[in-house]
């Protein structure tokens, strides 16, 4: 097991994309180290952005709950110090990057290099292609992960992640000889994130033998 500490990324949001000028509402990170979770931070955000009603309906975040919560550039901030050094992994990564890029620039903070993704759901699709789909509630199940809460909020399907991506490095280790002592790093999982399901096992190979440095 990697004893790198890893931040895993959940926000809601008011609608899918911030280029269609959909703003975060909460953001949750769950710091995973040697095995297990280390650390939890979550929080609403007040942007100023309306919530419309389905989407009230889906996470329970209401514009009331919102006026109350501390501003979005303050809470960017202090998620942004809480994940510093760290990886970031999110289901459905390419989503919770591009509001975790766009709050982050409203909020002028200073770019972390360490902020690359890794995304469960692309590795889900190599490591589980008999799952009847790769949503984070399905594999859930499937693996009979640990109940976090309810869905759609963003600590509970962070925690549901972060027991997911647990999962997936026991299962690389248990399935592949040459990790039985090599580090699955957050580097391996985003190169095998983009190795395709038949090559994966001569990626593995290649990488857990090559020399170091």
């Amino acid at each position: 097991m990697t004893t790198q500490t890893v931040a895993v990324i959940d926000f809601e949001t008011t609608g899918m994309s911030p280029a269609q000028g959909a703003r975060a509402t909460e953001v949750a990170a769950v710091l995973v180290e040697g095995g297990r979770i280390v650390g939890r931070f979550q929080s609403l955000m007040n942007s100023g952005a309306w919530v419309p009603p389905f989407i009230e309906q889906l996470t329970g975040i209401s514009n009331a709950m919102l006026a109350g919560a501390p501003p979005a550039r303050a809470v960017m901030h202090e998620v942004m110090r809480f994940t510093r050094g760290c990886p970031l992994v999110a289901h459905n990564a390419a989503f919770d990057r591009g509001f975790w890029q766009a709050e982050a620039a409203r909020a002028d903070c200073e770019r972390d290099a360490a902020h690359d993704f890794a995304c469960t759901l692309l590795l889900s699709r190599r490591l589980y292609p008999e799952a009847p789909n790769h949503r984070l509630g399905t594999l859930a199940r499937l693996h009979r992960l640990p109940d976090s809460g309810r869905a759609h909020r963003a600590l509970a399907d962070a925690e549901v992640t972060a027991h997911l991506l647990l999962r997936m490095l026991a299962d690389l280790r248990e399935r592949h000889a040459a990790l039985a002592d090599a580090e699955v790093d957050h580097a391996l999982l985003c190169t095998l994130q983009r190795t395709p399901r038949q090559q994966m096992a001569r990626c593995i190979e290649r990488l857990a033998t090559a020399p170091a440095g």
